[in-house]
């Protein structure tokens, strides 16, 4: 989600450089840098949970719901899987806010590395030669902008996944979601030493791994750089 919003949401900003859609993009930006997920994830408890009665404030599902046959693990998937909708929808409301959570705090460097990026590409020669050409205007952001635009977008979106599984730990806290991340933090408060270090270790592979993705994704993007 965040790489479709932040992505999506700078060629936006971009196009349209100036306009209220460019500065709501920048205040939306500048807002998720400036908020800790931390402390929006308790905000969302108190607007939508204490106040509106939306949404629940913590868990996967309702108290005494039985969980649904696992497939996937993931509760969404497999109440699709199962056909069970009211199973399906109890899990959506569960995982919305910890998702808006991670997301709004995520999204803010996309936003502004694409838009730079956007803006530095639409004013190089061979755009206003795709534009004289008389090209669509879909075609040259997508198809000459955007694809030389996205190294450092590609670099940022492989770092902000990497720093999403520490932003995770705190927001499986304070929802009280039972994944890895609270595992972590029930294990240092119960000094239970090798569930850190596993743990650790997980999360510094996966780091690791996304980052040489990224890293062989770059010359599918431009063809001067070679390994």
């Amino acid at each position: 989600l965040y790489v479709i919003f932040g992505v999506g949401g700078g060629i936006l900003a971009a196009v349209y450089r100036g306009s209220w859609v460019d500065k709501a993009v920048q205040i939306v930006a500048l807002g998720g840098l400036a908020t800790p997920s931390f402390w929006l994830a308790i905000v969302f408890q108190v607007v939508f949970f204490a106040h509106l009665r939306w949404l629940p404030a913590t868990g996967r599902l309702t108290a005494g719901a039985a969980a649904p046959p696992a497939v996937t693990g993931l509760y969404l998937a497999d109440g699709l899987l199962a056909g069970n909708w009211p199973l399906f929808w109890d899990a959506l409301r569960h995982i919305l806010m910890p998702a808006a959570a991670l997301l709004l705090g995520s999204i803010a460097n996309v936003l502004r590395i694409t838009r730079r990026a956007m803006l530095q590409v639409f004013g190089e020669p061979y755009v206003g030669t795709a534009r004289a050409k008389g090209l669509g205007e879909r075609r040259v952001i997508l198809r000459h902008a955007l694809k030389n635009a996205a190294i450092p977008v590609l670099t940022m979106i492989g770092l902000q996944t990497g720093f999403l599984f520490s932003s995770a730990v705190v927001i499986e806290n304070v929802f009280s979601w039972p994944g890895l991340g609270k595992y972590a933090v029930d294990s240092i408060a119960n000094l239970d030493f090798p569930p850190i270090m596993g743990v650790t270790l997980i999360v510094a592979a996966l780091f690791v791994l996304i980052n040489l993705v990224i890293d062989l994704l770059y010359p599918m993007l431009d063809p001067r750089i070679q390994y």
